[in-house]
């Protein structure tokens, strides 16, 4: 444990070094509004949800009340005073490997994220290996993510809001995609990313994607976010795949890295 946490100081060194060089180049300033009324459009579909499936599944409710909801409020208030200092809003969840806890990690901070009164939250399943957002929310697309970066579908045919989850939307996947990493760096990608980056000054856009060192999707497709969050598992990670990780995403922001499953606390930012 203490090789990991000597490990997790190196990376926070190295990406404090890589946000003030950000921050030394960052341009453009755009302030914070408030997102028209009602955020969730009327032509978006809610599907409905299940409580219990969703306890079951370690989804938070919308007013993050349960065991992890005090981890998940401070691990994003600190993300966003990370990410809205350098006027960013997309962030990728990434994970050295599979089992770390990075699906648990995006869908319960996206969750919190849209409980704060000043930011809306949309999460995006990127995982086309093993797409299970929609599981986890025991929801049936119609149209994936998948659909939209081939042609085969808008943004807002894609686009679900779970039930009782009034300022989170969701945009998953609805099966493995062979030709995934080509998908990811395409230039319709790069178009859809803009469109969900510009929309709403005030949302918050998350990108769940696969292990690092399990294909070349992330490293494909994290050019086009603003920064990364890396989820360590405790006693899962080991040091040299996180290492390995840092350095394969080494010309991406990491904005921090959470400890998950950790015995003091069920979440920790460095």
């Amino acid at each position: 444990m203490e090789r990991l946490r000597r490990a997790l100081d190196r990376a926070r060194a190295e990406r404090d070094t890589k946000l003030r060089i950000a921050a030394q180049i960052a341009t453009e300033h755009r302030p914070i509004v408030a997102a028209p009324e009602p955020f969730v459009l009327t032509h978006t579909r809610i599907a409905s949800t299940d409580s219990s499936l969703l306890r079951a599944n370690q989804v938070m409710s919308a007013d993050a009340v349960g065991p992890v909801g005090p981890a998940f409020k401070m691990l994003r208030t600190q993300v966003l005073q990370r990410i809205r200092s350098r006027n960013w809003n997309t962030l990728a969840v990434v994970s050295a490997t599979p089992g770390d806890g990075k699906t648990f990690t995006a869908i319960n901070l996206a969750i919190a994220i849209a409980g704060d009164p000043n930011h809306t939250a949309l999460l995006t399943d990127l995982d086309f290996h093993h797409p299970s957002v929609h599981k986890r929310f025991g929801i049936q697309p119609t149209f994936g993510i998948e659909d939209c970066l081939r042609g085969d579908s808008t943004i807002s045919d894609a686009l679900v809001s779970p039930q009782g989850y009034r300022k989170l939307l969701l945009l998953p996947a609805r099966g493995p995609v062979p030709d995934s990493s080509e998908l990811l760096a395409s230039e319709r990608s790069r178009r859809v990313v803009r469109e969900l980056k510009d929309r709403y000054p005030n949302r918050i856009v998350l990108f769940d994607l696969p292990p690092v060192l399990g294909g070349d999707d992330a490293l494909a497709f994290a050019p086009q976010v603003d920064a990364v969050l890396m989820v360590v598992g405790e006693e899962r990670t080991r040091r040299e795949d996180l290492l390995r990780s840092f350095e394969i995403l080494r010309n991406i922001p990491i904005v921090g890295t959470v400890l998950n499953g950790s015995r003091t606390d069920p979440a920790l930012v460095y």
